[in-house]
């Protein structure tokens, strides 16, 4: 094939891959968001409810404003559930509170994938910010040594990025395990809302898996050159 079209086909792939996963996710979160459990219960008491049933009593539940901006954040002990989920009935409010719960619980168990993700995080933010900037100043001074040592510490910086993300995939398909587990062994969810509660947090996996892909593409872009040589 021609490299032109397989330049062109990769970057259409690329761009579209992501953004697809994000319209998945938010349609399949929109729909089940209208679905409500039939116990009735509000998606941060279940948050308590399940951070308290594995014994972490001083993890607390805040509410965080945004759209599906949840997380957990480990340095403040915190359970965070935006104004999507944070008091929602729905079945998708109560998969993603139990989805955060299960991050909680990975780091009291001291989960080794969260450990790594957790110790990386601060050369990630760097890389993440910097690298292009370095592959930049590496074109520019592609005609000197130090542009062709530029170049390859950029890939080294954005390798690193990549490498983020493939830990951090196992860390959110845990969680989900552990989020569904969860809600079916406490019974807070009936039969028939489990499968629509894993279909929000496997839409939300997708999303993970489509950036982990694009990123492989585009560190293979970086290194394409390289192995033309």
């Amino acid at each position: 094939m021609n490299p032109n079209y397989t330049y062109v086909i990769t970057f259409i792939i690329m761009l579209i891959l992501p953004i697809l996963a994000e319209i998945y996710v938010t349609v399949t979160f929109k729909k089940y968001n209208m679905v409500r459990n039939s116990r009735g219960l509000t998606s941060d008491r279940v948050a308590r409810m399940i951070l308290d049933s594995n014994g972490l009593f001083d993890t607390k539940v805040e509410f965080i404003s945004g759209t599906l901006s949840d997380h957990y954040d480990p340095r403040a002990n915190v359970v965070r559930l935006s104004n999507s989920t944070y008091g929602q009935i729905s079945v998708a409010a109560i998969g993603v509170a139990a989805h955060e719960c299960g991050h909680a619980c990975q780091h009291a168990e001291r989960y080794l994938p969260i450990r790594l993700r957790t110790a990386i995080v601060p050369v990630t933010n760097i890389c993440s910010r910097l690298w292009y900037l370095v592959f930049l100043g590496g074109v520019l001074l592609s005609n000197m040594t130090i542009g062709t040592n530029l170049i390859f510490v950029s890939i080294a910086m954005f390798a690193a990025v990549v490498l983020f993300q493939l830990v951090t995939l196992p860390t959110e398909i845990n969680a989900s395990r552990r989020a569904m587990a969860t809600l079916e062994r406490d019974g807070i969810l009936e039969a028939d809302e489990l499968p629509k509660a894993r279909k929000v947090l496997t839409a939300a996996a997708l999303t993970y898996v489509a950036g982990l892909i694009v990123s492989i593409m585009q560190l293979l872009r970086l290194l394409a050159p390289f192995r033309r040589r």
